[in-house]
């Protein structure tokens, strides 16, 4: 890019980060260093004693955030616990339920639709027209329908590619199938991630996002959204509202992983 490290080296100055040279100033590397390259490696060998510890921490930190975490940590308890969840939440206009769900495998694995307590629920997926994807049906068209299922629904149910302990904050890219609405429109915000995916801070995620080949493979998508915990404001008189701008409720489900 013409002029860059100019530009980089003009910020530097005006920062008096030193006299601002290119070596002080270049935030455009494409070589890990090896403390990236260490903390890298500590993620990726991560033992399930750590992961456990990062759990715990989750846990506090979720409280003050209301973040609502739950103990099921299978596959069969979470579905149930989600099924207790729909049948026992109101919608907040109206009286028919709706719930979607991203179109993504562990949540296919939760099998929803076969909970017999939930039948007269209407559960779409974030790929949904008519019962799949059409070759036949525009894109348009396709974003329309996903749009008006969302709208309909009162709990969005999502995954997430990361968890940060330390602050309990969801990092989740928007993706063909993983529309961000889901997570943004509906009253209520249901995740459910493996504990794989929990990290220790935020330094942790950069690494992951600007290091890791996978990521590196995968590049960037369109979005990529911090969650902790539901919508609030307290721009009514310093009063914290929570659903104001979005979900009022974040029910958080970790599902344990095998030990390393």
């Amino acid at each position: 890019m013409p002029g860059r490290t100019e530009f980089i080296q003009t910020i530097g100055k005006a920062l008096g980060r030193g006299a601002g040279n290119a070596a002080d100033a270049d935030i455009f590397t494409t070589t890990a260093s090896p403390e990236q390259e260490a903390l890298l490696a500590r993620i990726k060998t991560r033992l399930a004693a750590e992961r456990k510890q990062l759990r715990g921490i989750v846990e506090q930190v979720a409280g003050p955030l209301h973040i609502d975490f739950h103990p099921e940590d299978n596959l069969d308890d979470i579905a149930g616990a989600i099924g207790r969840l729909i049948l026992e939440k109101d919608p907040e206009w109206g009286t028919e339920k709706s719930v979607v769900r991203w179109d993504h495998p562990l949540l296919s694995r939760l099998h929803l639709e076969s909970l017999a307590e939930l039948d007269g629920v209407t559960l779409h997926t974030t790929d949904c027209v008519s019962g799949g994807l059409d070759a036949k049906v525009s894109a348009a068209a396709q974003r329309s329908a996903i749009r008006e299922n969302v709208e309909a629904s009162f709990i969005g149910i999502t995954s997430a590619d990361y968890l940060v302990a330390a602050t309990a904050t969801l990092a989740m890219r928007s993706r063909p199938g993983h529309a961000r609405s889901a997570s943004l429109v509906p009253s209520i915000h249901i995740v459910v991630l493996e504990e794989e995916k929990l990290l220790a801070n935020l330094e942790e995620l950069y690494t992951l996002l600007k290091w890791d080949p996978e990521e590196q493979a995968q590049g960037l998508t369109n979005c990529l959204s911090l969650i902790s915990g539901p919508s609030k404001t307290g721009d009514i008189e310093l009063v914290m509202v929570h659903g104001a701008h979005g979900p009022r409720e974040l029910h958080l489900f970790v599902v344990k992983g095998e030990a390393p």
